[in-house]
C-alpha cells in the first residue's frame, strides 16, 4: 500500500507499509539438522550410483527428503532456480558506518545483499544508529525494481534478533533525493514493499543506456525498535525483485 504523507524536509514523499512474507525462523539447531539431512542424502545418492540395494526406508528418504531444487545452504535465500537476480543486482553496497569485526564475524554493508539470512549489516556508531545509512549502487542498465524485500534485525537466530535493535522506520532515497518512508514491523518475517518500476525505463538502445550515469538507492535509519541487550541496529537483508529480466 502507498499513500502520500505530509511534507518532510520540504518535500512530499510516500509513506509505505509492508506486506509480510516468509517467516525467517532460523537457528543453530535448524542448521545442524539441515546438514545431517544433507549428509544423509549424499550418502544415499552415492549408494544409488554404485547400484547398492537400498532398504525401503532409505528409498522413501531418498524420494521424499532428498529432492533436488532446494537451497544448497541452510541460510540461502534462493535455491538454484532462476530469479530476478539472473539479470539484476547492485554493483556495490556502502554504508555510513559498520560495526567492527568481532570473533571473525563482520557486519559490513555487503552483508545486506549477499542473499544469506546468516549475515547482517550492523551500523557502527554509539547509540541506536539514527541517521546511519546503507547505499546500493546500480549500473544504468540494471533491470527495473518493483519490489524491495527487507529482513529486519539479525535473524540468524531468535536470540540474536531479540538482543540487537531493529529498524522501525527507514527513509529511502533515489540518487540522494527523498523517495519514501518505509514503516517496518517488529517481526522476523520478510517485509515486502511494492512500487512502480524504479530504474531506467528507456531500454531500446542498450549501448546508449550503458553510457548514462549509474544511480543509487539509500536507506537511512529514522527510528528503531530497541534490542533487549544491544543498542546496535541490524538489517539482515535488503534485496529486490522486478522486471526486464526474462
Amino acid at each position: 500500500m502507498i499513500v502520500i504523507s505530509p511534507c518532510m524536509y520540504g518535500q512530499t514523499i510516500k509513506n509505505v507499509t509492508p506486506t509480510l512474507g516468509l517467516l525467517v525462523d532460523k537457528s543453530a539447531e535448524g542448521e545442524a539438522e539441515f546438514l545431517r539431512v544433507q549428509n544423509q542424502c549424499s550418502e544415499l545418492w552415492k549408494k544409488k550410483q554404485k547400484k547398492v540395494a537400498l532398504t525401503a526406508d532409505e528409498e522413501r528418504t531418498l524420494k521424499e527428503g532428498c529432492s533436488e531444487g532446494g537451497p544448497e545452504n541452510y541460510f540461502d535465500i534462493f535455491g538454484p532456480e532462476c530469479s530476478w537476480y539472473c539479470g539484476g543486482g547492485a554493483d556495490t553496497q556502502t554504508a555510513s558506518s559498520e560495526l567492527p569485526t568481532y570473533k571473525d564475524i563482520n557486519y559490513s554493508a555487503d552483508n545486506a545483499h549477499d542473499l544469506s539470512y546468516k549475515t547482517a549489516w550492523i551500523e557502527g556508531v554509539p547509540g541506536f544508529g539514527i541517521g546511519e545509512s546503507l547505499t546500493y549502487h546500480f549500473p544504468p542498465e540494471n533491470p527495473r525494481i518493483t519490489k524491495i524485500i527487507i529482513v529486519n534485525g539479525y535473524v540468524k537466530s531468535q536470540k540474536s534478533w531479540r538482543e540487537n535493535s531493529r529498524v522501525k522506520i527507514l527513509k529511502m532515497y533515489i540518487d540522494n533525493k527523498p523517495f519514501a518512508l518505509l514503516n517496518l514491523e517488529d517481526t522476523r518475517h520478510e517485509q515486502q514493499f511494492t512500487f512502480d518500476p524504479i530504474g531506467n525505463g528507456n531500454r531500446l538502445d542498450m549501448v546508449k543506456l550503458k553510457a548514462t550515469p549509474s544511480w543509487t538507492m539509500t536507506f537511512e535509519i529514522v527510528d528503531v525498535f530497541k534490542g533487549d541487550k544491544y543498542e546496535d541496529t541490524a538489517i539482515t537483508k535488503i534485496y529486490f525483485d522486478g522486471i526486464d529480466v526474462h
